[in-house]
């Protein structure tokens, strides 16, 4: 269970714990994720953030600063990547290695985003770069990350 100290009297939007995470995430987590122990907190500019264990899968949540649930993310096998987008990677990134995928479950409401999102990073001679591909649409290029 989690403690925590009450920083403001405003109905929960801006109470934090100890850690300084919205008592509002942690009740969305505890609703959410109820079963799972050991989760450790961290909060930066943009987000608040859960990692735990889930099913033996390290998992991590994805809270906004007021608490509200934004998706979770975990690692994955490459396998998983549609055999076209492989293709694709295997011609415009050639020598190129897959250092990991991570699968991102967007929790959002609007049904015309993919819920689904993978990210794949790319490794060759100091070089990376992330792509990103979702079920029924194409690989894109993410982000150079050097």
């Amino acid at each position: 269970m989690f403690s925590f100290t009450a920083l403001a009297d405003d109905g929960g939007k801006k109470n934090k714990t100890e850690a300084g995470i919205t008592t509002t995430a942690l009740n969305h987590f505890a609703t959410d994720f109820n079963t799972v122990t050991d989760v450790k907190w961290s909060i930066s500019a943009n987000c608040q953030k859960a990692v735990f264990l889930q099913d033996g899968v390290t998992t991590t949540a994805f809270y906004d600063l007021s608490g509200q649930f934004i998706g979770t993310t975990n690692k994955v096998d490459y396998a998983i990547i549609p055999f076209d987008d492989k293709e694709t990677i295997a011609k415009k990134y050639a020598g190129y290695e897959v250092a990991e995928v991570i699968r991102f479950n967007y929790a959002g409401g609007d049904s015309s985003l993919n819920t689904i999102v993978y990210f794949i990073d790319l490794k060759k001679d100091g070089s990376e770069v992330i792509l990103k591909t979702s079920p029924g649409e194409a690989l894109s290029f993410y982000k150079k990350v050097k």
